[in-house]
């Protein structure tokens, strides 16, 4: 009489079986990190870890995909599984694509954002050079003393220009500030109708020569960048192709550039000290180029967390707040972190720069009439983009009143 099979292994002939079928595609090993069981796992297509907080639940990671990065989770009692996909999609094929491969493109985004609430976007027109003389400009003036860095520091501007310090910042409901200073850039203004009050200057660096060209040209393109992610969307949403572009035309988006420092005496610090605290985003949509170390995870829907890498050159996107609250959760504002390295590499910096794109502060995010019905009531009151940022802002520590 032959012995039952195991039902963890037969689950996982069975994972295997869907995802060949689902992509088709030659499925790479990931990495086995130390705290990885190598078991029979090590040659195969999947890696197992158990998590400290559930005995019984087994992370099924799939890597190295060409087009998607994708997860299985599943409870080995009750042989659940869920799959979290972060589709890799190429801008080109709505920039420059037949009508087909545009619509496709818009389904292709709103399902993420529908999911997830991420995506990887590919082909967005900005070159490896110009990333890489970003990173070599902040890396510069992160560099300089704290006297030097903290003479650009603006009282009164709640951290949106220039530079802001180690211990200012935390997550919302948080009690320890994450472990970063950052520097942030925004809006230049082209249109007399707006406020120097709403938009503050932004602040010069005479120390790095290339520093206010390099940061000013990124924040153009990936503000570009942005408006077309916009434009999909709203087709995805039944809304007209333009119906984003007067809100967030000069719109009070930032540029921010973060040091996450080295954790120098990791035994002193407060035991819930991270470098960014779960949170979400405040925003319409953030565009994140590719950070300089791993570390960025989000949240499930099944409360596990999973790390989000990016291919190369390649922009994170993900969905902020404001977009939430617009379509009344039907694009998901998915919480996410940046955790400690291990303790071996708590020595050494990391860097990323995220563009959080926001609307103009007079635009209603009311939610839109087409997401609210019997099964969906309206979740949240009516606001302005203008005052839930500063809301939000106070309730980060960056606005005290």
């Amino acid at each position: 009489m032959s012995r039952p099979r195991p039902v963890v292994n037969t689950k996982l002939r069975q994972i295997r079986r869907y995802m060949q079928y689902k992509r088709n595609l030659s499925v790479s090993p990931p990495p086995l990190e130390s705290n990885f069981n190598s078991g029979n796992t090590s040659n195969g297509p999947y890696a197992r870890k158990k998590y400290p907080d559930r005995e019984d639940r087994l992370f099924i990671a799939v890597s190295n995909l060409s087009q998607t990065n994708e997860c299985l989770i599943f409870t080995s009692k009750s042989c659940t599984m869920s799959i979290v996909t972060i589709p890799r999609l190429d801008l080109l094929a709505y920039t420059q694509g037949s009508a087909a491969q545009r619509r496709q493109f818009s389904q292709d985004i709103g399902s993420a954002f529908t999911g997830t609430g991420f995506a990887t976007i590919t082909n967005h027109g900005m070159d490896k050079a110009l990333i890489t003389e970003l990173y070599e400009v902040i890396q510069a003036f992160f560099a300089l003393p704290e006297e030097k860095k903290r003479q650009y520091e603006v009282p009164g501007l709640a951290g949106q220009r220039g530079y802001t310090s180690k211990g200012r910042e935390k997550a919302k409901d948080a009690n320890t500030p994450d472990l970063k200073e950052f520097w942030q850039r925004g809006q230049t203004l082209s249109d007399e109708t707006l406020s120097k009050a709403d938009y503050p200057d932004n602040v010069a660096v005479s120390e790095i020569p290339r520093f206010d060209t390099v940061t000013g040209t990124i924040y153009g393109r990936l503000e570009a960048i942005g408006r077309e992610l916009l434009k999909a969307i709203a087709v995805y949403l039944n809304l007209d192709e333009d119906y984003f572009e007067p809100k967030v035309h000069q719109g009070n988006s930032i540029l921010r550039a973060i040091h996450y420092f080295p954790i120098e005496e990791p035994d002193h610090l407060p035991a819930d000290a991270v470098r960014a605290g779960a949170h979400e985003d405040i925003n319409l949509i953030t565009l994140l180029i590719g950070a300089s170390a791993d570390g960025l995870e989000v949240l499930t829907r099944g409360g596990t967390w999973y790390p989000v890498k990016a291919h190369g050159e390649d922009i994170v996107v993900n969905v902020g707040d404001m977009l939430q609250r617009l379509t009344n959760n039907k694009l998901k504002s998915t919480t996410h972190r940046v955790v400690n390295p291990p303790r071996e590499l708590m020595k050494m910096s990391r860097y990323s720069v995220p563009f959080f794109l926001h609307p103009r502060a007079s635009m209603s995010l009311a939610a839109l009439q087409s997401c609210v019905d019997d099964h969906h009531p309206n979740a949240y009151p009516d606001t302005t983009a203008g005052e839930y940022l500063n809301e939000r802002l106070r309730e980060i520590g960056l606005k005290l009143n």
